[in-house]
């Protein structure tokens, strides 16, 4: 019904002109505010191009004839496309510069299950290899790249992949191109995601990838917990960037933050640095809550954590890396953690295989230097710590203070098992390995996070509003 009402204040008040369809602030077909990094001059619906929100109708059309008409605003002060309550089954569509797209509450966008209509791209150049396949991979949802200044928000509006096709095909191994992603964003630059639900992506959810000053904020995953390979959020050879309020139930780690495959992630040499995650709240019983790598041959840089929470998660943080992934990951500061029932707190993993190709350098160490853990508390352990360095290429300066670890009943003899790391440790419970070494008690501000902003903490969201 109120679709049919929209559709008939269309048709009266002359919104709708398939010569060229204006963007007219007087008309008032709903209005409400919201915050984002930019406001827009401009708005329309997507009933005005022709949406049909029945859960059946193809909008991809629709959507794709949207964004075009809007782009025309980009230097005009922006537009803004609204797309009300409804199930709007949509393929693929690209998004433009000076852009919001806000899906308002009970508005859900449900990803067409027609292989065929996904359009294949071509591998990233820092990976050079599909994730699920040699070749190409199928592009994602909502995609788009060069951009500036592009808003995906709404009023907790959900985006649901439908993903139960593609992970039987995956299982199956019947798919020639890597599954697609829910959202995508490439070389781009001030990039917000906020206040949304995704769920059952067919791979992983929030891609931003070569980009800068991102904003994640109060957005929900949920997948199921045997999904493959649904990570939450992957920012990927991205610099500045900021993750906070969000909620991830997934099959794989919940946030992964990566920067490239073995040797084509060190030709490309673009790391992921300044990254701040706040306030997550994750389950994921196979996977970590937070994983650097294991396509770390970038570099991994400046990663600040704190106020996290897992429950029911196979490790609180994780390092994956091996021999043939170059790169780095230092400067890592996390703090306060509450985790619930683990098989690991701490997990640091040199063997991590899947390469991209045979063509890795052997040569190719990967340093792990100035990893730091404070303020953590955890129950129902496994087992504390798996610190597993490579042989010749000892990972150093761990540091890990104030821990105290409950472990669970049919835990490890041993809790810490500890090779080829170099650290210190202060007030941690078990007591860790020989090789992090005890500094006595009371040792203020060890393993603590820098004092200094973070240039992506001075991006404040304004006040917007969206006038019909």
């Amino acid at each position: 019904m109120m679709i049919k009402a929209i559709q008939l204040l269309v048709a009266v008040f002359g919104v709708l002109n398939l010569n060229g369809i204006e963007c007219r602030k007087s008309r008032i077909l709903n209005s409400f505010e919201y915050t984002a990094i930019n406001c827009r001059v401009h708005s329309a619906s997507i009933v005005d191009f022709g949406g049909v929100g029945d859960g059946k109708t193809d909008n991809t059309k629709a959507f794709q004839k949207a964004v075009n008409h809007l782009r025309q605003y980009a230097s005009d002060g922006g537009a803004q496309l609204f797309v009300p309550a409804g199930k709007w089954l949509t393929g693929s569509f690209n998004l433009t510069s000076h852009f919001t797209l806000y899906l308002q509450r009970d508005a859900l966008l449900l990803a067409s299950q027609d292989v065929k209509t996904w359009p294949v791209v071509s591998p990233l150049p820092s990976y050079g290899h599909g994730r699920d396949a040699a070749g190409g991979r199928y592009i994602s949802l909502i995609f788009g790249t060069n951009l500036t200044d592009v808003v995906i928000t709404g009023a907790n509006g959900t985006i649901d992949g439908q993903g139960v096709l593609w992970w039987q095909q995956f299982h199956k191994k019947k798919l020639k191109y890597t599954r697609p992603y829910l959202i995508e964003i490439m070389h781009s630059d001030k990039i917000q995601i906020s206040n949304l639900t995704f769920v059952n992506s067919p791979s992983w959810n929030v891609h931003p990838v070569y980009s800068s000053n991102i904003i994640i904020q109060g957005i929900t995953i949920l997948a199921p917990v045997t999904s493959p390979n649904t990570d939450g959020i992957n920012p990927d050879s991205c610099t500045n960037t900021r993750i906070e309020d969000t909620y991830i139930v997934s099959g794989d780690d919940c946030i992964a933050v990566k920067s490239g495959w073995d040797e084509y992630g060190i030709r490309y040499g673009m790391p992921t640095k300044h990254l701040i995650i706040r306030k997550l709240t994750c389950t994921s019983p196979y996977s970590a809550a937070i994983a650097l790598g294991s396509e770390m041959s970038g570099g991994i840089q400046d990663v600040r954590a704190q106020d996290i929470t897992a429950i029911h998660t196979e490790s609180g943080v994780r390092i994956k890396t091996a021999i043939g992934r170059g790169g780095y990951v230092k400067n890592v500061y996390v703090k306060g953690m509450n985790l619930h029932t683990m098989k690991w707190v701490f997990w640091i993993t040199g063997n991590y295989g899947s390469h991209a190709d045979t063509h890795y350098d052997p040569k190719a160490l990967p340093e792990i230097e100035g990893i730091n853990f404070r303020d953590v508390v955890a129950e129902n352990v496994t087992m504390a710590g798996r610190m597993q360095g490579i042989s010749g290429d000892t990972f150093t300066g761990i540091c890990i203070s104030n821990v105290t670890i409950g472990m669970a009943k049919k835990g490890k003899k041993y809790p810490w098992g500890c090779e080829d790391v170099k650290g210190i440790s202060s007030g941690v419970v078990p007591r860790p390995c020989n090789l992090l070494v005890d500094q006595g008690e009371g040792i203020v501000g060890m393993c603590d996070i820098p004092a200094d902003s973070s240039a992506i903490d001075a991006m404040e969201l304004k006040k917007c509003s969206y006038i019909g």
